[in-house]
């Protein structure tokens, strides 16, 4: 009786991985550890953005919009519900990635105030957290590649054939990736202009 029944489980077990189900289990959780690692990157930058706002307000005190964005932008992003079922829902995945956009956009303005400010720009505690920031943008991108890549294989094991099989009947589908809302803009190449002065007479 057990001989019969181990027997079963083999046969099952060799069924299951003929049809895909193993490897589309394996895929979806590289997709699952590929965005925890992209929220942990999204956090750090959100856990250093106060303390960045915090060193600007000293030396520029009346650059309160900029800051004021900066602020909501991050309470906007702290404010998101984030659950591992983000990555199946397209609508709440466009609204995370617009949140994070948007807060990218925020702080790209606040490094520049920088620039009017040569004390800012001299001081430590500025300079210590503007290169924190720029490192934690750099493994933003290399976790979104990371994730990017993940689902590329999932994809590929839930579209592809007997799989796919596997997958409409065990609920799985596609998932969302990363994409740019200004793709068209971004497409065109850079115009680059020097100003270069009239020639003396």
């Amino acid at each position: 009786m057990r001989i019969r029944l181990y027997s079963v489980l083999v046969l099952i077990a060799s069924l299951l991985s003929g049809c895909g189900y193993n490897q589309i289990q394996i895929n979806d959780e590289g997709v699952n550890a590929a965005w925890s690692e992209v929220l942990n990157q999204y956090k750090r930058r959100a856990d250093l953005i106060p303390n960045l706002v915090s060193v600007v307000q000293g030396y520029a005190a009346h650059e309160k919009e900029v800051l004021t964005r900066v602020t909501e932008a991050r309470a906007n992003v702290a404010g998101m519900k984030i659950t591992p079922e983000l990555i199946n829902d397209e609508a709440a995945f466009a609204k995370f990635q617009k949140a994070q956009g948007e807060l990218s956009g925020a702080l790209s303005r606040l490094l520049v105030v920088a620039e009017n400010y040569p004390n800012l720009k001299a001081d430590a505690n500025f300079r210590d957290l503007q290169a924190q920031l720029e490192g934690t943008e750099n493994r933003i991108t290399v976790a979104r590649n990371r994730y990017i890549d993940s689902v590329r294989v999932y994809n590929v094991s839930v579209r592809t054939f007997p799989n796919n099989l596997t997958a409409m009947v065990m609920g799985y589908k596609p998932k969302a990736n990363f994409t740019v809302d200004d793709e068209k803009a971004i497409s065109a190449p850079p115009v680059v202009k020097f100003d270069t002065p009239a020639p003396a007479k």
